[in-house]
């Protein structure tokens, strides 16, 4: 946590605003959503509360605080109320892992008489050398939240909902786990950070002991594994329980899946959880294969200087590059976040035994075939040079 009180405290805010912008950006995401999906169908969304209804978010975080709380008689009551906290915990944790910026460097300074610092603040809840290994083991732990809802409800629509979810996501999690083995074989690490920093500058690889550059190129991982960016794309569809892999909740044909016998705060519990996990989907793609927060072909150390050079001292240059960084990651981010509502509008639900065959039969096998061939390259690469 920290060397002493002032860093100490510095981590703890950090990780309770983060985890409050995680859970801030949900009312946003779901406005987006619906004035999106009104712009794809041609008609009206929220314009009523507000300007572009937008205080419709208040009104609707209102309703979910003070609505009547409802519980099924026959349901396992202790289970019935820990089955949302087990769905949001999850996408919290994985998403604090994820760095969102550069970290912030703080020179030494004189506060009450006494010498603190030079501190370094990571730009992210807690940092962790294997951070994708957390992100996929702790993210895992959402199906216990969807399975534990459905069996608690005591109800035939939640218990069928509650096992397609986990179903699912154990069928999908395969192919996500190795179409993400193929980019950690060429980086050779598991930290997100050293990930970041392997994508800067133009494109440039070894090829047979030469180095091969292509300068109109940013060196982002799409280019080194664009088979496991697709993969990953879509099984991140499925992880999420979004469209057009929400079998688990599909209302035509059990009302509303595993969540049905919830409503007020609980159900909010739920939406921020599912949004969380499309959050920490959506940042592991930017991380991966799209840069990070990193700006194609600029250099944050001449952002850093540059500010220097300007008046600022260190500290605030070292701020002000990790705030524009960090609006560059938010910007990817948010485009990912975008296709996933552009896809829940625009794309058809699955059968059942189609989305197990998309899984088992086709993601699977050449997310195994693109670790092979991925592992045969660089070994053959390296021993080469």
């Amino acid at each position: 946590m920290g060397s002493d009180a002032f860093e100490i405290a510095i981590n703890l805010v950090k990780m309770i605003v983060i985890f409050l912008l995680m859970v801030q950006l949900v009312p946003l995401l779901v406005w987006i959503e619906r004035r999106g999906s009104a712009f794809i169908q041609n008609r009206f969304g929220p314009n009523r509360v507000g300007p572009l209804g937008l205080t419709q978010l208040l009104a609707d975080a209102v309703k979910f605080i003070f609505k009547e709380e409802f519980i099924p008689s026959r349901s396992r009551k202790f289970l019935f109320y820990a089955a949302p906290v087990m769905s949001l915990i999850p996408g919290a944790l994985a998403f604090g892992s994820i760095p969102l910026s550069l970290p912030i460097n703080v020179e030494a300074f004189e506060m009450f008489g006494q010498t603190w610092g030079p501190y370094r603040f990571a730009f992210q809840s807690f940092e962790i050398g294997v951070g994708i290994v957390f992100v996929l083991g702790i993210s895992s732990l959402g199906a216990y939240g969807m399975l534990t809802a459905g069996w608690a409800s005591v109800n035939k629509y939640s218990i069928f909902g509650a096992l397609r979810a986990s179903a699912q996501m154990i069928s999908y999690e395969l192919a996500l786990g190795l179409s993400l083995v193929g980019i950690i074989l060429i980086y050779g690490t598991f930290d997100f950070s050293v990930m970041i920093s392997e994508q800067t500058g133009p494109l440039s690889f070894m090829w047979f002991g030469s180095e091969v550059v292509i300068p109109f190129l940013p060196n982002w991982g799409i280019f080194y594994q664009p088979l496991g960016a697709l993969l990953l794309f879509i099984t991140m569809f499925a992880e999420t329980n979004r469209a057009p892999f929400d079998l688990p909740e599909a209302e035509a044909e059990l009302v509303a899946g595993y969540h049905t016998e919830y409503g007020g705060l609980k159900m909010n519990m739920f939406y921020i959880g599912e949004y969380g996990h499309m959050m920490v989907a959506s940042a592991l793609m930017t991380t991966f294969y799209f840069g990070g927060y990193h700006l194609p072909f600029v250099d944050p150390d001449t952002v850093n200087t540059a500010l220097m050079y300007n008046g600022y001292s260190a500290t605030m240059a070292s701020v002000l590059t990790a705030l524009t960084f960090h609006l560059v990651f938010f910007a990817k981010l948010f485009l990912f976040l975008w296709i996933f509502i552009w896809v829940r509008w625009t794309l058809p639900r699955f059968r059942y035994d189609q989305l197990m065959d998309l899984g088992w039969k086709k993601l699977l096998p050449w997310a195994l075939a693109n670790t092979m061939v991925t592992a045969v390259v660089v070994f053959l690469m390296r021993s080469w040079s």
